[in-house]
């Protein structure tokens, strides 16, 4: 923005960024959604469980992976209880402390994760294929440093 133009055009412009990022969001995560669905039969959300404790191979704590997924404790639950049902997750109590639970990837969760993720990445270049590789390092570069000067103020 320049000196000449108004503030309110420069506030009207970091509206249609949110709303254009928002959209974008939400039309890529819809495709995710249905792909996961039908070729995997898998929600976005147990993917998202299942990636976090693939990251984290000796398991994470309840209380961890709701944080770390920023829903709450008893979303986690839901959700753990089903992948646990479906074999690809184990719980297991903390040592010296009943009250918690660590959960982790079974081998077959491992496996399946490991060809979701694969399938993800190809979605993900798919949907993503118009933007270059240097728009899309910018971009990413300035939302991390958004990010961090937003949390850097709460």
């Amino acid at each position: 923005m320049d000196a000449m133009t108004p503030p309110l055009v420069a506030h009207k412009d970091r509206l249609r960024l949110w709303i254009r990022l928002l959209r974008a969001a939400r039309v890529v995560e819809g495709e995710l959604r249905e792909r996961l669905k039908t070729q995997f039969e898998m929600t976005l959300p147990r993917f998202d469980v299942m990636s976090a404790l693939y990251r984290e191979r000796d398991g994470m704590l309840m209380s961890d992976l709701s944080r770390f997924l920023l829903v709450s404790n008893g979303n986690v639950t839901g959700i753990v209880d089903r992948l646990v049902s479906d074999g690809f997750v184990v719980r297991s109590n903390r040592e010296g402390d009943r009250r918690t639970s660590i959960v982790r990837l079974t081998e077959a969760g491992e496996i399946r994760f490991a060809e979701m993720a694969s399938a993800h990445e190809n979605w993900i270049e798919e949907l993503l294929k118009d933007i270059s590789e240097e728009d899309a390092r910018r971009l990413s570069s300035m939302l991390k440093a958004f990010r961090s000067n937003w949390e850097a103020e709460h």
